[in-house]
């Protein structure tokens, strides 16, 4: 952990810590990258213009159930969602965080506009006082993103009056900057950026020209071990000792149970079927699964097989073996 911040450069993954008080002054933030200790969306320069900000600074927890931002290490890919979490206009917040995405997805999807654009600095909670972790140098997009899908306002509506409200989801990449020199912060403090000498090459490139040099980072771990199979919680082994007793004389109707979990996990699930419950070459049900939006979208065949074990067991290899040739295999245990 690093505690030592006006002086650290910014490297991925990183921990750093603040003060030990208790309060808002525990925040290592403002005397790392000079921002102010309030909420999740905070910047140097003049909100809201693009031109006009210096730098943008995005924290999240990764915790809030219906608010669920992301880090998809294998893509690259950061959703954060705006911060319109109560019915209202859109676009008016205290800390007009909703109206500077705008603008700044506006001046992404602008090829002309390239001289200027404040980085986007991510940070997640670690749950220990106010420290922050660094997950990367961000920018509006993504490769694989069009300009409808990379900022989409979508609507919610509260619990007991059910009032309708929209917020943004964005979507950003990580560019493939491992280490963010403390030289080039100090000179975007002082209005200093794409001429810096210090400037990130990955970063120099899609100011200027929108390429996506993206940080990629594929799991190494192909299979989950019984503790990583199973959760945590008091509740959710409730969950799943319910499940089991209630289908372990009924393995076709667990077939049929483990499919609804995959499509409510998988929504993109386009169409399935269960398989016969005999001689089914270990597929318990087939099905589409699609892969992008609009005219472009997609169909790939997937298999599901599902295992209906007791809490204390893991699925291993052996227990799928059956599924060698599957595209997408699910399990429930």
């Amino acid at each position: 952990m690093i505690t030592e911040l006006e002086n650290a450069d910014l490297i991925v993954d990183e921990i750093y810590g603040g003060s030990r008080n208790g309060n808002a002054s525990d925040d290592p933030l403002p005397k790392l990258v000079g921002v102010d200790n309030q909420a999740g969306f905070r910047h140097l320069g003049q909100r809201p213009k693009t031109e006009t900000l210096k730098l943008i600074v995005l924290k999240t927890s990764l915790k809030e159930p219906d608010w669920p931002d992301n880090l998809d290490s294998e893509t690259g890919i950061f959703t954060y969602y705006g911060d319109r979490r109560t019915p209202g206009e859109l676009h008016n917040t205290p800390r007009q965080g909703n109206l500077i995405l705008k603008y700044l997805f506006d001046a992404a999807h602008n090829p002309n506009f390239k001289e200027h654009f404040p980085p986007i600095l991510l940070f997640r909670n670690t749950g220990v006082y106010r420290d922050v972790r660094f997950l990367g140098l961000a920018v509006p997009g993504a490769s694989t993103l069009g300009h409808d899908d990379d900022l989409v306002a979508l609507w919610r509506a509260t619990g007991q009056d059910n009032i309708r409200f929209q917020n943004y989801r964005a979507k950003f990449s990580v560019l493939n900057v491992p280490k963010i020199s403390r030289a080039w912060i100090e000179d975007i403090k002082v209005g200093i950026n794409i001429t810096s000498e210090y400037v990130p090459t990955a970063w120099a490139e899609w100011v200027r020209k929108r390429k996506y040099n993206t940080l990629m980072a594929p799991h190494s771990l192909e299979t989950r071990d019984k503790y990583q199979q199973l959760p945590s919680s008091p509740t959710d082994n409730k969950i799943l000792d319910l499940i089991y007793t209630h289908y372990k004389e009924d393995p076709y109707g667990f077939e049929y149970c483990a499919m609804e979990v995959a499509r409510l996990s998988l929504p993109d699930i386009h169409d399935w079927e269960l398989t016969r419950p005999w001689r089914d070459g270990g597929r318990d049900a087939i099905g589409t699964y699609k892969i992008g939006t609009g005219l472009g979208a997609i169909g790939v065949e997937f298999a599901l097989e599902a295992k209906c074990y007791k809490s204390n067991s893991g699925v291993g290899v052996k227990e799928l073996s059956p599924c060698v040739r599957i595209v997408v295999a699910s399990n429930i245990h």
